[in-house]
């Protein structure tokens, strides 16, 4: 993770100008772009050696403090900060081998919601468990082989799945980029995912390299589908703190009286024919 911290913190510290900060530029044309080490290091109260030891990837010792007065410096957001923490700050995790266990009740919760999408992912983005809608909604996942059952793999390497995106396709790839960028700070199993993605997506490659990180809690969903026309999906997630090897619960809900309501029932009867991963397993 050394090498880690050291992009990361050239990289916001990059995005960053003098004035952005109260700073007067002196001198004529910069030779880098954004803050120079001397003024981030003024900026969080540390010596220019200390700073410069710490994008070299040396943090053994780095206090909580010293994290946090860089953080504040930076201007990082909540999720920059936490991940910057990781990076230098690593835990000892094993990466996890065995796929993720689910508990039946889930599966069960998940068969019950018959009028929107609704699923359970694990920390690599991998879909564990889904109901019929999220199939009918998004992507037929029980036609894919089980290692491509993750929400990366459909968004970077599924043509059929990134029309349906349209134009929120890039909206959508960059975010997941950037999820990815925040759970390699703590979970070291996303590595692999990544280095696949590295090696089969130039545009994963691309975006990988902004070091952009950020969690995911709500949002919306805006799918083209091909039956059913746009749908604007409001979205949530649960997290589950009772099962270690999952990750969060993915809720969906369409506006009530709205086209994407009506849309989502008129799927869900017609969508019959689609495998649940409950279908799955019983097959």
């Amino acid at each position: 993770m050394s090498g880690e911290l050291g992009a990361f913190l050239r990289s916001r510290r990059a995005r960053l100008r003098p004035d952005d900060v109260g700073l007067r530029a002196y001198g004529g044309r910069r030779r880098v772009p954004g803050l120079r080490r001397e003024e981030l290091a003024q900026l969080a109260g540390v010596s220019v050696a200390y700073y410069i030891r710490l994008e070299q990837g040396q943090a053994d010792n780095v206090s909580a403090d010293i994290l946090d007065a860089l953080a504040r410096a930076l201007r990082l957001d909540d999720d920059e900060r936490v991940h910057l923490h990781r990076l230098a700050r690593p835990a000892r995790a094993e990466p996890r081998s065995a796929p993720p266990r689910l508990r039946p009740p889930l599966q069960h919760l998940l068969d019950a919601i018959t009028h929107a999408p609704a699923y359970v992912v694990g920390h690599r983005t991998e879909v564990v468990a889904w109901n019929r809608l999220t199939a009918a909604v998004f992507t037929d996942l029980a036609a894919m082989p089980p290692a491509e059952r993750t929400w990366t793999h459909q968004i970077h390497l599924n043509p059929e799945y990134r029309q349906r995106l349209g134009t929120n396709w890039d909206v959508v790839a960059r975010r997941n980029v950037a999820y990815l960028r925040f759970r390699s700070g703590e979970d070291a199993s996303v590595a692999a995912l990544v280095a696949e993605m590295l090696a089969r997506s130039t545009g994963f490659a691309e975006v990988w390299e902004d070091h952009e990180v950020v969690d995911l809690r709500h949002g919306a969903a805006r799918i083209e589908h091909p039956e059913a026309g746009p749908l604007v999906l409001p979205f949530e997630t649960l997290r589950l703190p009772g099962d270690p090897d999952l990750d969060r619960l993915m809720l969906y809900a369409a506006e009530p009286g709205s086209p994407s309501e009506a849309a989502l029932r008129r799927l869900a009867e017609t969508s019959g024919h689609l495998r649940s991963s409950a279908d799955l397993l019983a097959a």
